[in-house]
């Protein structure tokens, strides 16, 4: 085996060739078929025979150990990004941008050079390992993917690391939330014969207007949030807008507050029942808030991680923090999980998103260092 570095070294240009591949390969939230395709060729090609797409678009392949238990380890192949077809790639030598370049698809690119890496070595790990380029991470993909692992491999887990994020954050808290499709129905009609007739738009706009009105649960070391994403609606300007709709979520990362919120929202949709024909509120996304971890168990990890990132990451301080990301599965399970991130760059969730070139190497490093010290 050699070392970190020289692996770092060795497989730098071909995790940079991977990246290039994936970026050019469109995998909005559902719709990962294609990254999934090339994902599972490259593991296949590597000689992992064991490797396959489940019914959720996880890729997933094994290594055995001594322990049939897995350590888990996630990198997730969507982005945010809506396009069908491929998003602008530029490599200037110092910075890579790409819409979705950094979260996640250099993190699925380094993990895949692990998993080569490590077949080629004919590696025996102690614990079982399971590699997963997996789905549906990113808005209301709602962690399908994260979710059908756990589902199918319940109780045969025991850590979960997702590659995720900056090389200087870790993830060990978990936000939850849930998020709702609200549409309201009303007569409609002309602007000026039918005035006075209720109007969609205006039942939404007082929803969102009671939404804005909360009082967020104020718990000691907790952080609530709300948020109305989108709103549309109406036929034209001289027509009463007769159907609207909405997307709305709140989060947190205690589930008392959740609770809390929980019920405002009840209380605000109930009372807009009355203003309309009819008002269709549907659940489409609900992320769980942390369960019953060993808190021992997760420090301990966490430091190990942070510790991981700073030998690699040019010095730069770890931060730790709440995040919204495929651990909230296994946190809700009581199962210990980090996200861990392996690049530098920024701009994340935005067209105009980049990571610095000479990071994906020290990432290379990270990703490798952890799957080895677990």
């Amino acid at each position: 085996m050699i070392s970190v570095i020289d692996f770092a070294e060795k497989y730098n240009d071909l995790c940079l060739d991977i990246l290039k591949d994936l970026c050019g390969i469109p995998a909005p939230s559902g719709l990962e078929d294609n990254r999934a395709n090339y994902c599972l060729k490259f593991l296949k090609d590597c000689g992992y025979d064991n490797a396959y797409i489940d019914s959720a678009k996880n890729v997933i392949c094994f290594l055995e150990g001594e322990n049939k238990k897995y350590n888990a380890y996630l990198a997730h192949t969507d982005t945010v990004f809506p396009d069908l077809t491929p998003l602008p790639y530029e490599d200037d030598g110092t910075l890579i941008k790409c819409p979705g370049v950094g979260d996640d698809t250099v993190c699925v690119a380094q993990m895949l050079c692990v998993a080569k890496y490590l077949k080629e070595i004919d590696y025996k790990p102690k614990k079982s390992i399971m590699f997963v380029a997996n789905s549906c991470e990113e808005g209301l993909g709602n962690l399908k993917g994260s979710r059908q692992i756990f589902k199918d491999f319940d109780g045969k887990i025991d850590f979960m690391i997702t590659f995720d994020g900056k090389y200087n954050f870790i993830g060990n808290m978990c936000v939850g939330s849930h998020r709702y499709l609200v549409k309201a129905i009303t007569e409609g009609g002309h602007s000026f014969s039918k005035f006075g007739n209720r109007n969609a738009i205006a039942v939404l706009s007082n929803i969102v207007n009671d939404i804005y009105s909360i009082e967020v649960p104020n718990k000691p070391d907790t952080k609530t949030t709300y948020n109305v994403g989108t709103i549309s609606g109406g036929t034209s300007v001289n027509t009463i807008a007769q159907s609207a709709e909405m997307l709305c979520e709140y989060r947190s990362d205690d589930k008392e507050c959740l609770s809390i919120m929980t019920n405002n929202f009840n209380q605000i949709f109930k009372k807009a029942e009355d203003k309309c024909l009819s008002l269709e509120v549907k659940l489409i996304g609900d992320r769980p808030c942390m369960g019953n971890v060993n808190k021992e168990e997760l420090a301990l990890v966490s430091k190990k991680c942070a510790d991981i990132q700073f030998k690699y990451n040019g010095n730069k301080q770890v931060l730790f923090g709440s995040e919204s990301t495929d651990c909230n599965i296994p946190y809700s399970l009581g199962i210990a999980a980090i996200c861990m991130g392996t690049y530098d760059g920024t701009g994340s969730h935005t067209r105009e998103e980049y990571i610095v070139k000479k990071s994906v190497k020290e990432g290379l490093s990270i990703v490798l260092d952890t799957v080895l010290t677990f």
